[in-house]
């Protein structure tokens, strides 16, 4: 499969006419839990030749494709990776720590060292548990609920005890999320999950783990509390990603 992705990459390059610059795998495949039937989420930051981005009228930013049973592709103009990442925006930061690379460049070098001057602790924390709260309140209160929408809920609450506990970007491996910040009581039933959500198809249910659920509704009262008292950041400038962009421009 990585061999067609690639080959999918490259023909993405020669029919819109850019440079990938950086490609990885974004989704369960990445986070480490992925099901029989799990889709591959290739997410890749692009350029274009100079010249389009001096035209005056408005130009798109965001490469999208039909979506099968096999591939999501999305891929995001290099000026938009950039902006995103002045306001900290945490798929960013995911995308460049994403453990399956499917091609890497110079640029890939130069940007990781230089994302993590713009983490911020406030932003990356409202992300995540927001994430958390809404994935909980919408899929995880029934009798009857889909083991991965666990991991929805609980990777991101993993993430924010990770960023109040280290003040950086989480990982994408769930594994390593789990091995340092879930509560060692819950280690067993979330092992139990892992090896229902791998065993079994995305849309299957199962009945509800009420510890899993206890722990999620005393968690995010908890996080939402203690975000609230964290003090505003100082955003960094725009310098060194203009500087960046205009090296990559061909």
């Amino acid at each position: 499969m990585r061999e067609v992705i690639i080959e999918k990459l490259k023909q993405i390059e020669q029919q819109e006419n850019i440079t990938i610059l950086h490609a990885v795998e974004s989704g369960s495949r990445a986070w480490g839990f992925e099901s029989p039937d799990s889709d591959f989420d290739v997410r890749f930051i692009y350029v274009r030749p100079k010249n389009y981005y001096l035209k005056l009228e408005q130009t798109r930013d965001v490469l999208e494709f039909p979506i099968n049973d096999l591939l999501d592709v999305t891929g995001w103009d290099l000026q938009k990776a950039l902006r995103l990442l002045h306001r900290s925006n945490p798929s960013v930061f995911e995308w460049f720590k994403s453990p399956v690379v499917y091609r890497e460049t110079a640029f890939s070098h130069e940007f990781i060292p230089l994302m993590e001057n713009y983490f911020s602790t406030k932003s990356g924390l409202y992300h995540y548990l927001n994430m958390a709260d809404g994935n909980y309140r919408e899929y995880l209160r029934g009798e009857m609920v889909r083991a991965k929408k666990y991991f929805y809920v609980l990777r991101p609450l993993l993430a924010c005890r990770w960023i109040f506990r280290t003040n950086t970007p989480p990982p994408m491996r769930f594994a390593e999320l789990m091995a340092s910040d879930l509560p060692a009581y819950l280690n067993e039933s979330v092992q139990e999950l892992l090896r229902i959500k791998m065993e079994v198809p995305e849309l299957q249910f199962i009945p509800k783990a009420d510890v899993i659920n206890t722990f999620i509704e005393e968690e995010i009262p908890r996080l939402k509390e203690k975000i609230r008292s964290l003090p505003e950041e100082r955003r960094h400038g725009y310098d060194e990603l203009n500087t960046l962009f205009l090296k990559y421009l061909r």
